[in-house]
């Protein structure tokens, strides 16, 4: 409820009035705890007769007896100019003290703490979760974006574009992970959304959990609580050096996009780190050679990786240390129909994408006898589980290697 202030006046000698302030319902006195509906504020106005003669039209309104007012106006002697402007200051800052206290009195903090928690639990329950997922996703760059983009689209269709963060529950993710396992893909209505992409997509919503409840608008760490989609186990398509040289010899309508490719097979570097390199992240020592000094968009590690004169031979001439070195490269549908039809010039029908080239490249060190945990550290991986993937590509491989030789037993 609502405290009321009033400014009041009480007559304390016969030509003046103290003011106070009266409190509807009574507040705790600041000293005793005590209810009080009085706090008196040590100030003074002289008595004004218009004021008594206003008192006394609305008493005779009232019905009321006047006639001790009127004895009073008869003895009250008429203000001079300076006790006017005191009254008139005096008043001016009564009434500030007034609101003040009434702002101070009607404001959250005089609420018990208890109060105060649960009015905060509300106002965090009524936010909305999906424009906190939007300030997350924003804060991404790079190729990665498209990915969180979708997995922000598939939620808004999933909540019908309204959830509060008071809705967040495990029951809820488990249900929205049924649905992203069973939904349409949304680039194509005949086909559902692959079992990969739907762990791509729900482990982006499990980061910005994670996210919100570091930044206290989750009470409870739902994140911890909700297991992962299980992902499935895919072939990672890569070309062999045959197929790679057949490219090197293959015109590409795109040459930007083609040399970035080749540089990417040869560096092993993702999409997103080859767009944003720039030329004073390329350095060159007599001893040592080329390397790249760069921190990895997605991992956000600083790494040192040497690269190979092959490699730097498909940069074009140095440019300014702030310049990115593949200026211009994009990455579109566009851009993929002249990758689509450089390998189809070439003779390669295998799925190939641009993070192909990075998976070539660690397929082919292994193959040249590379250990694994070079290629680890070459790739950036912050784990060798990550890198296992293409040991296991590289032993299928001399599997079936093996199994072509059969003699006549």
């Amino acid at each position: 409820m609502a405290i009321k202030v009033s400014l009041r006046k009480k007559r304390i000698t016969e030509y003046r009035e103290s003011l106070y302030l009266d409190f509807y319902p009574a507040i705790p006195h600041p000293k005793t705890g005590k209810p009080t509906r009085r706090e008196f504020l040590g100030m003074y106005v002289f008595i004004d007769k218009d004021e008594i003669r206003k008192e006394i039209k609305e008493k005779k309104k009232q019905g009321k007896n006047t006639e001790k007012l009127k004895l009073l106006i008869k003895e009250l002697p008429v203000l001079s100019e300076s006790e006017k402007k005191h009254n008139t200051d005096t008043l001016n800052i009564a009434k500030e003290i007034k609101r003040k206290r009434q702002n101070f009195l009607n404001k959250p903090e005089i609420y018990t703490e208890y109060e105060k928690e649960l009015k905060r639990k509300k106002e965090l329950g009524e936010a909305s979760f999906l424009k906190y997922f939007e300030t997350v996703m924003n804060k991404r760059h790079g190729s990665n974006y498209d990915s969180w983009l979708s997995a922000y689209n598939y939620i808004i269709s999933f909540s019908n574009g309204n959830l509060k963060f008071a809705d967040l529950n495990e029951s809820f993710f488990e249900d929205f992970k049924d649905y992203l396992l069973s939904t349409k893909s949304k680039r194509s209505n005949k086909s559902k959304l692959s079992v990969n992409t739907a762990v791509s997509y729900f482990n982006k919503v499990k980061a910005v959990l994670r996210q919100a409840y570091k930044d206290g608008k989750l009470e409870k760490d739902i994140n911890a609580k909700i297991q992962p989609i299980k992902q499935e186990d895919t072939k990672k398509e890569y070309l062999t050096l045959d197929e790679l040289n057949r490219l090197v010899k293959t015109e590409c309508n795109n040459d930007l996009l083609k040399r970035a490719s080749l540089f990417s097979a040869l560096t092993g570097l993702r999409f997103s780190d080859i767009k944003k390199l720039t030329w004073k992240e390329i350095i060159y020592e007599a001893e040592q050679g080329y390397s790249i000094d760069y921190r990895q968009q997605k991992t956000k590690n600083i790494e040192l990786l040497p690269i190979s004169e092959q490699a730097v031979s498909l940069l074009e001439e140095r440019g300014e240390p702030e310049q990115q070195v593949f200026e211009g490269l994009t990455y579109s549908a566009f851009q993929n129909k002249h990758l689509y039809q450089w390998l189809g010039n070439a003779g390669i029908t295998k799925n190939i994408t641009f993070h192909s080239f990075r998976h070539t490249f660690a397929t082919l060190q292994l193959f040249s006898g590379t250990d694994i945990t070079t290629v680890s550290k070459m790739l950036g991986h912050k784990s060798l589980k990550t890198t296992m993937i293409y040991a296991k590509i590289v032993d299928e491989a001399k599997r079936k290697a093996a199994n072509k030789i059969k003699l006549d037993m």
